[in-house]
């Protein structure tokens, strides 16, 4: 989702900004607690087609998804800002795949 986005994670901080939640997404990538974010939030952020269309990637109804990217969103940002900022692109890459394959190893 963030890959797709235009801009990729600094395009999805300056949609929260631009859509008036930029204390909300700060809270993301600064060092302090993480604001949650409601299901209605991710509509406005993102746009009922992309939710639909992450829904469909998934197999799983828009509300379903807006649900859940609601509960995942807010720790997935914090987790590729632990600087307390948005890296580049590449960098934004590499660590996503860090953390999918350190959650694969905990599962196991």
């Amino acid at each position: 989702m963030i890959q797709n986005q235009p801009g990729g994670l600094q395009g999805l901080v300056q949609s929260f900004h631009d859509k008036g939640m930029g204390g909300l997404v700060s809270s993301w990538v600064g060092s302090g607690a993480n604001s949650p974010i409601t299901a209605d939030q991710v509509h406005q952020v993102l746009g009922s087609d992309q939710v639909k269309a992450l829904a469909a990637k998934a197999g799983i109804n828009p509300d379903t998804a807006s649900g859940a990217i609601a509960q995942i969103l807010p720790g997935l940002v914090d987790k590729l800002t632990p600087n307390g900022s948005v890296p580049d692109h590449n960098n934004v890459l590499e660590m996503a795949s860090n953390i999918l394959k350190n959650l694969g190893t905990k599962a196991s």
